[in-house]
């Protein structure tokens, strides 16, 4: 491959981007309105102080509905819709919690601040409970906003700070709680050595200094005979980056030629990738081919106005039917579907969440996860050459799920009845941003659940499946990311993630006749091999009110068992169980030749049938190994995927896997500080982290955009009750089914 060179950037101003701060909305509208007069009180005692600095055709069946479980009034009784603590930010809340702020910075004298992130700070889990439970002297938990902030003219390279900010008491319970009457800083800190999640304006504002910058110029038209209008560049948080450009807030862009309007730019790469300093609002470095190759200008569209094929016929209608009506109750953010309730929860980093999930047995929830969602992800590319070894993502901690999540549309993202959860997020202003439909909730058939025909008797039994799905999408400049939670009528969950969009491509070098690190998909147009290694960070319950204090992890493998006394036909083998009591042995690897698997077991409670431990299994599906090498940026940033399974003890400030900020980080900040030192896990509330992923070896089939691909896991219930729990499944037969008659004769296929 020919060598990449720096360019000597000429470029030292922003040449007409505009100013820090000054990017506007990237989504849906928000009227603003005033809180000035909530912010008229005294915001001391502050705690303001610097944070140490880090070691760096058929008409289908229609769905039959079943009875609907009324609301529990045994768990969050006299509770309206909108105090629930777990409650994502409210666009007042954003507002208020940004209008603190920006008191704060004028009174320290910082100004042009972008704000990163407003989230809410999810109340201790001790006290969560505690106030659920009723316990004596519970009060409602505090609600409080984190606030990521960046000054950007603060210092040589700008600063990241911190603050948070107490909000009003919530609703009729407000005597509960010893919350001033009005909002208050209670923190405002400095973030030393790091760099926040980068932001969708920061993207699009990287875009437009690289655009305007007369080398950057130059090099398009003096290479490929472009101007800039006809180019655009996809922003990456910087992996791997020159040493001496270490401590700068940075994002590097990947290029790309618009030859017509709405073509797929991914099909026409150019090998020039600048990077750009945010805070100083310049480009800093350029890397381009020693030899400029010629400009890929085959089309392969996508676009239905552009496509140049014809579309398929006889593709009939298929449409799912619920003529009574869906099967789930919702209530603010609260789920009820056949014997399972959750809260629905939703955040800027990790998007979709889920807390509290449990099953209703006998008029009692049983809780199986206290909170589940998806923590981190690393997007590792296999190509050796520079700047390549630059191109890693690290999508949630860098961009942010949530930020990033769909507008899901009706009859196209989600079929059938749909109930829709808006989000809400801020921009860099610190104003809020609504999402609607972030969130898409829904039935659908899962096929045969369980079936048997009596050999003797010719009797049948059949029941059908069905799971309620939980699903959120979101977009990372060409790569799309599904995500499914999905709750079934046995007692099983799932997680689905599908991978789908568009390849990432990059410029075939002058005299390469095949790609060593990846595939051809047209002339001069290459898609490198790369990984998708994803982190659920998942926190059992299993039946225990106290949040999963005594639960225990294990991990269960099938052993043979060796020819001999006790095996005299050789086909003997067991189950092995191992214990995690201790974080430095709680790691583990997926083993398909032993079956393994993972328990999450509750040794308080014995399951009267089986004598066991009630417990959950947790179930791998496919999966790879990291690729990236010991000694790799890669393997000391995304640390987490180096194991399938991890467990810590639980900690309110431990979510993260590689860390709180991994922009530009070049440690892990997460799990391998945490586990540094080796502790104790029993009745330490373990938290699991699981780590799995796709090896994405790309097919020309792949392109011009690629049909999904999904890493899945599983967590079934063992020994948690005692017989099948979806016995009581009625026997239904759907009399909307028809049996498919054709009548017309089949054309003869040419060979």
């Amino acid at each position: 491959m020919s060598e990449y060179r720096r360019s000597t950037p000429v470029s030292t101003e922003s040449h007409g981007a505009p100013a820090f701060g000054s990017c506007g909305d990237h989504g849906g509208q928000v009227q603003r309105s005033s809180v000035a007069g909530m912010l008229e009180h005294e915001t001391s005692p502050v705690n303001i102080r610097r944070r140490p600095s880090p070691a760096r055709a058929q008409r289908p069946p229609t769905l039959q509905v079943l009875t609907a479980m009324p609301l529990s009034p045994s768990t969050n009784e006299g509770l309206t819709t909108k105090t629930h603590p777990l409650d994502q930010l409210t666009s007042e809340e954003v507002r208020t919690a940004s209008h603190v702020c920006k008191a704060q910075a004028t009174a320290l004298g910082i100004f042009n601040m972008r704000f990163i992130s407003i989230m809410l700070v999810e109340p201790p889990k001790a006290d969560l409970l505690a106030w659920q439970l009723r316990a004596t002297n519970a009060r409602l938990p505090a609600r409080m906003a984190q606030v990521i902030m960046i000054a950007p003219k603060a210092g040589m390279h700008g600063a990241a700070l911190e603050a948070r900010v107490q909000l009003a008491p919530l609703g009729h319970e407000q005597a509960w709680s010893k919350l001033p009457p009005t909002p208050s800083l209670v923190m405002w800190e400095e973030l030393p050595g790091v760099q926040p999640m980068t932001t969708p304006c920061e993207g699009a504002e990287a875009e437009l200094i690289m655009k305007a910058d007369p080398e950057l110029t130059r090099l398009v038209r003096e290479r490929y005979g472009l101007s800039m209008d006809s180019v655009c560049c996809d922003g990456w948080a910087l992996h791997n980056g020159p040493k001496d450009l270490q401590g700068r807030r940075m994002l590097q862009g990947f290029m790309y030629a618009h030859l017509l309007e709405n073509d797929n730019e991914y099909a026409h790469p150019l090998d020039l990738v600048p990077i750009v300093d945010l805070n100083a609002g310049r480009i800093i470095r350029i890397d381009k081919y020693e030899r400029a190759p010629s400009l890929p200008t085959e089309g392969h569209e996508y676009h239905r106005d552009l496509m140049k094929i014809p579309l398929r016929t006889g593709l009939r209608p298929l449409h799912l039917l619920q003529p009574q009506g869906p099967s789930f109750l919702v209530d603010g953010n609260l789920v009820k579907w056949q014997n399972w309730q959750v809260r629905v929860g939703f955040n800027g980093r990790e998007g979709l969440v889920l807390h509290q999930v449990g099953w209703e047995e006998r008029g009692k929830l049983r809780p199986i996860l206290h909170r589940a969602s998806l923590v981190e992800m690393i997007v590792p590319y296999g190509d050796p050459h520079e700047p390549y070894t630059r191109k890693s993502a690290m999508d949630i901690g860098d961009y942010g799920l949530g930020f990033s999540a769909n507008s899901l549309e009706l009859g196209c993202d989600c079929l059938g009845h749909i109930k829709y959860f808006d989000a809400v997020v801020n921009d860099s202003r610190g104003e809020p941003r609504m999402i609607r439909k972030a969130v898409c909730m829904h039935e659908e058939d899962a096929g045969i659940m369980q079936k048997h025909f009596d050999v003797r008797t010719g009797h049948v039994e059949t029941r059908r499946g069905r799971r309620l799905v939980i699903s959120s999408i979101s977009t990372f400049s060409n790569y799309e990311y599904c995500m499914y939670w999905y709750l079934y009528l046995d007692g099983s969950i799932g997680f689905e993630i599908k991978l789908t969009g568009i390849l990432s491509t990059s410029i075939a070098p002058v005299g390469e006749h095949v790609p060593a690190h990846g595939v051809r998909l047209g002339p001069g147009v290459n898609a490198t091999l790369h990984q998708h290694m994803f982190c659920a960070r998942l926190d059992p319950a299993i039946d225990d009110l106290e949040g999963g204090k005594a639960v225990v992890v294990s991990e269960l493998s099938a052993v043979a068992l060796p020819p001999g006394p006790m095996n005299p036909a050789a086909n003997g083998f067991r189950l092995e169980e191992t214990d995690y009591t201790r974080t430095d042995t709680a790691r583990g690897n997926v083993d398909f030749g032993a079956a393994r698997c993972w328990k999450l077991k509750n040794p308080s409670k014995i399951n009267p049938v089986s004598k066991e431990a009630i417990s959950y299994r947790l179930i791998p599906g496919p999966t790879p190994q990291l690729m990236a090498q010991e000694g790799s940026m890669v393997r000391a940033r995304g640390n987490f995927a180096t194991h399938n399974v991890w467990v810590t003890p639980h900690h309110d400030e431990q979510r993260f896997p590689a860390g709180e900020h991994t922009v530009s980080s070049t440690e892990c900040l997460g799990l391998a500080k945490w586990t540094a030192q080796d502790q104790s896990l029993v009745n330490a509330d373990p938290v699991v982290y699981y780590s799995f992923g796709v090896t994405h070896i790309p097919r020309v089939e792949d392109f011009p955009i690629m049909p999904a691909e999904s890493a899945t896991f599983m967590l079934k219930p063992a020994s948690f009750f005692t017989c099948n729990p979806a016995l009581d499944v009625p026997h239904e037969r759907d009399t909307v089914s028809v049996e498919a008659c054709c009548k017309q004769p089949l054309p003869l296929s040419r060979l």
